[in-house]
């Protein structure tokens, strides 16, 4: 099974970023510390030039610190990249992304040039609210559910700093497998569009697989059965989640297993390590990125 979700919405707003990321003097991208390579937006990488960008990793309190000081050292190892994680009160983060954002600009910049940023982000990464930091008023909507912003605007931060909002998008296929189930699972894809059955089978597999005492722990189970239906019984016997008969009520204990995992219940777990999606592209069929590309741009085209 595959996971996408690209509204019609999301279409302008990939045409709208494509012209506009050539034009700015510095690209901030607001990545989910849960999932950075799958939040991160393919258009950047290519389009970005030598223009410096900043990925500002957020939602540090959900993910696993670990991890993320491995993202952190992948993230910063890269050409023309640098990565801060979101910390501390609303104006210090705010104060944060302002001053590392100045330092990495060209240090033969003409005073008084105006200074055109692009923010983006996938849907629910919380870019809007780091928007209303910035400019220290209420802005941009926010909202625990995705795709809040819908439109493009200009902002003025402070003299001569202009921000471009955009509207949290996906991109119309996710590769490799697994991304559409990462954005569904941590909550970038509308759960209208997703069943909570198949998130929650791919959950229990990968936590199993990958932090297996902290699902023992959040469910009080005293070992881990084999296969992801068996674990879900075992969850669903302890949490209630039980019809008529004691039959399972496979999507009431799945939304007990997503939304657990979504406000840090379970733990503060993360879905990848740059070794895990190193080992995924490299698992991939050898046409398929390639494939994937020639399919977006067409898409792009029209």
């Amino acid at each position: 099974m595959r996971i996408n979700w690209f509204p019609g919405h999301m279409h302008k707003a990939q045409k709208e970023i494509r012209q506009a990321i050539p034009k700015c003097s510095l690209i901030i991208e607001v990545l989910d510390a849960r999932i950075p390579y799958t939040s991160m937006n393919p258009m950047v990488g290519e389009l970005r030039g030598d223009t410096p960008t900043l990925k500002v990793i957020n939602k540090v309190d959900l993910a696993d610190p670990k991890v993320t000081a491995l993202w952190m050292d992948h993230l910063n190892k890269q050409e023309g990249v640098t990565a801060i994680e979101m910390q501390g009160t609303i104006a210090g983060r705010a104060k944060a992304i302002l001053q590392v954002g100045k330092k990495l600009l060209p240090k033969d910049r003409s005073d008084g040039k105006p200074i055109t940023t692009i923010i983006l982000g996938i849907p629910n990464v919380g870019k809007s609210t780091i928007i209303n930091s910035l400019a220290g008023r209420k802005i941009a909507k926010t909202g625990n559910i995705p795709a809040v912003t819908k439109q493009q605007q200009r902002i003025s931060i402070e003299q001569n700093f202009v921000l471009l909002d955009t509207p949290g998008f996906l991109w119309p296929r996710l590769t490799p497998h697994s991304c559409g189930f990462k954005l569904a699972v941590t909550g970038a894809i509308k759960d209208a569009v997703t069943e909570y059955e198949d998130l929650a089978f791919w959950a229990v597999r990968y936590l199993a697989d990958n932090y297996p005492s902290e699902l023992m722990a959040r469910y009080n189970l005293e070992s881990l059965p084999e296969t992801e239906m068996e674990i879900l019984e075992v969850i669903a016997g302890k949490r209630g989640c039980l019809g008529r008969g004691g039959i399972v009520n496979l999507n009431k204990v799945s939304q007990v297993v997503v939304l657990d995992y979504r406000q840090a219940k379970t733990g503060r777990l993360s879905l990848e390590t740059p070794a895990q999606v190193s080992q995924e592209l490299a698992d991939a069929p050898p046409d398929e990125s390639a494939k994937e590309k020639r399919k977006r741009r067409k898409a792009e085209r029209r």
